[in-house]
């Protein structure tokens, strides 16, 4: 009992000499007088701290990973499920506003052209000969066979199944499609038919006319059906992008570059009621502005006045010829030349003209006035 009491005695005289010493020792700062003292147990005990914290440390760290092991599993799994949850968000966002764009683009076509449509969404394609897809509107939403299909650019093709939640389009492209177009603004008529989507020109207009020109950049929309089925009128088709030429054809083929991206159907709407009356080309889209073609700048520009003519060339004095001399006249060319005065003046108007042609190239040559013969008695 005795033992007991001096120990605790004991160890609550070092506890306050070791709260005095460090009280001082802080106090002092770097002029405290327990410096050595401090000096001299980092000495001695830093190696051993330094030891023991090389053993302790790793035991220390598997000790912590054996224990914390299932809370961060647990922890990894959620960030895991949270980030892969922030993706698809992140994905059915963007799918969701492509699609928005696409219905708001539906709707226009549909207002321009007087159309009451039915929206879907293609949910699968066919794999068969067929080009079909398969969308998610059916008889029970007023969709019937024989009906028109068109996306916000263009016509997509018919329904040719329909079921009671879905229907089976077949699409323009296909080899056994044919739908009866229209020629912008010149109203010629003919026949779009589908070489497949595989082909490098998925559709081919044939014009009925073979004697009508047709170019490309011309756009081709629906002409209509009989009672509307199974095309509506006024429907963009597509555009001309190259004349066929076949010899000994009755007819001219042109390549059609489609409106619609056949490979990309998303958002598509299903003309359950037809317009009141024919749009022709108010669905088109504005014709694009054709492109300038830069006049050809010459090869050497001269100054701003160089479309200005010529001036003509000053006449000097040294570009004359000089005039060889004259041999005297007898008297029979005197004779028969007339008076020198009149002789001088047929020689003058007879010199005229050429000169005048030496100064001004531009003139016109005159032709010299004839010269009357005198007898010698005038």
């Amino acid at each position: 009992m005795n033992d007991t009491r001096r120990t605790r005695a004991v160890l609550g005289v070092l506890l306050l000499i070791s709260l005095a010493m460090i009280t001082v020792d802080y106090r002092g700062g770097e002029h405290s007088p327990l410096r050595g003292l401090r000096t001299f147990g980092e000495a001695i005990f830093g190696p051993i701290e330094d030891a023991a914290a090389a053993v302790v440390t790793p035991v220390g760290h598997a000790l912590d990973t054996i224990i914390g092991s299932p809370d961060a599993h647990r922890r990894i799994n959620r960030l895991e499920r949270e980030n892969q949850r922030l993706r698809q968000q992140l994905r059915a966002q963007q799918i969701d506003k492509s699609r928005a764009e696409q219905l708001h683009r539906l709707l226009g076509t549909a207002g321009l052209g007087g159309y009451r449509i039915v929206a879907a969404q293609v949910i699968s394609a066919g794999e068969g000969v067929e080009e079909t897809v398969t969308i998610d509107a059916g008889s029970g939403d007023g969709v019937r066979t024989d009906m028109t299909v068109i996306t916000g650019d263009g016509l997509v093709g018919r329904v040719t199944q329909v079921g009671p939640a879905t229907s089976t389009v077949l699409l323009a492209t296909d080899a056994a499609s044919s739908v009866g177009g229209r020629l912008e603004g010149s109203g010629e008529i003919g026949v779009v038919r589908g070489t497949g989507r595989r082909s490098g020109s998925p559709l081919t207009f044939e014009l009925l006319d073979s004697t009508v020109e047709i170019k490309p950049g011309q756009r081709i929309v629906s002409f209509g059906s009989q009672g509307n089925r199974p095309y509506v009128p006024g429907v963009p088709i597509g555009t001309v992008s190259r004349i066929q030429r076949t010899p000994g054809s009755l007819t001219r083929t042109a390549i059609v570059r489609p409106f619609t991206h056949f490979t990309a159907l998303d958002v598509v709407g299903v003309v359950v009621a037809p317009p009141k009356k024919n749009p022709r080309d108010a669905v088109l889209p504005p014709a694009p502005p054709k492109p300038k073609t830069p006049s050809p700048s010459p090869s050497n520009p001269g100054p701003s006045n160089a479309g200005a003519p010529a001036p003509a060339p000053t006449r000097r004095a040294s570009d004359e010829p000089s005039a060889a001399p004259r041999a005297m006249p007898s008297a029979e060319e005197s004779a028969s030349a007339g008076p020198p005065s009149r002789r001088r003046r047929s020689s003058t108007a007879t010199e005229a003209p050429r000169a005048r042609r030496t100064l001004t190239s531009t003139e016109p040559p005159r032709q010299p006035r004839p010269r009357t013969p005198h007898s010698p008695g005038d």
